[in-house]
């Protein structure tokens, strides 16, 4: 198996079901969709994509319906996704993705982090090379041959593809998003879910002291309302 099978299974860990934001965050996915493309899925690509998520993370219909009208309200606050780089200690490199109406704000919050656990706030493009940017599907695995199917999305750009217990998972660079979401689309094939994730190129080990500093900075940073995902290089157990 190839490293987007590794990362996602150690991503499986506590923090990962621990992070109860799920239903904030889609509400924000939602949001920025809307604004982007407008409220008809059907003409919207990214918002499709969004719904999907939803429904897999068992977001009542109720609840997207309204997040959906709620977003093409003018109030509504505009939110921009943005990207912050740093250090933790022992040399970790940290990647933070945010989603925020307020960026000055988000920014002292972030930096603040990083300095109270003796980490460094980095400058644009200071780690963000040193993970590969992937987009993810996920398929239903009943009734299809993850070989050949393998072999038919290749031309989409899909690199890794395997199977777990909630299905068939594609892992293909970023921008490879658009084609095979049509492609799945257009085969009429069901997307459960899917994303995007920033893969770490090289993992560092650390002493078990080492990674509880480490731990007390992303805990801070993925308690942050503003704080969509966190992704880091040390490397992390795939045990439960």
């Amino acid at each position: 198996m190839g490293r987007a099978f590794e990362f996602r299974k150690a991503r499986k860990m506590k923090r990962w079901a621990a992070m109860a934001k799920t239903f904030t965050r889609i509400g924000k996915d939602i949001v920025i969709a809307v604004k982007e493309g407008g409220p008809h899925p059907e003409s919207n690509a990214r918002l499709r994509a969004v719904m999907q998520n939803a429904k897999a993370a068992n977001m009542p219909k109720e609840n997207i319906e309204r997040a959906i009208k709620k977003a093409t309200e003018k109030d509504t606050a505009n939110y921009k996704e943005v990207l912050f780089e740093g250090y933790a200690p022992h040399g970790i490199a940290i990647l933070v993705e945010c989603a925020t109406d307020n960026n000055n704000r988000t920014v002292a919050n972030i930096r603040s982090y990083f300095n109270k656990c003796n980490g460094t706030f980095g400058t644009q493009g200071s780690v963000e090379f040193m993970f590969d940017h992937t987009c993810n599907f996920r398929i239903a695995a009943e009734g299809r041959d993850v070989e050949e199917l393998e072999l038919e999305m290749i031309d989409f750009g899909v690199e890794e593809i395997f199977v777990d217990e909630d299905g068939i998972l594609m892992y293909a660079p970023f921008e490879s998003f658009g084609a095979i979401q049509k492609e799945l689309e257009g085969r009429e094939i069901e997307i459960l879910s899917s994303g995007f994730e920033r893969i770490p190129q090289i993992t560092k080990e650390l002493t078990a002291e080492e990674a509880a500093d480490v731990e007390k900075l992303l805990e801070k940073i993925e308690e942050d309302d503003d704080v969509m995902n966190v992704y880091h290089t040390m490397q992390e157990s795939s045990e439960e």
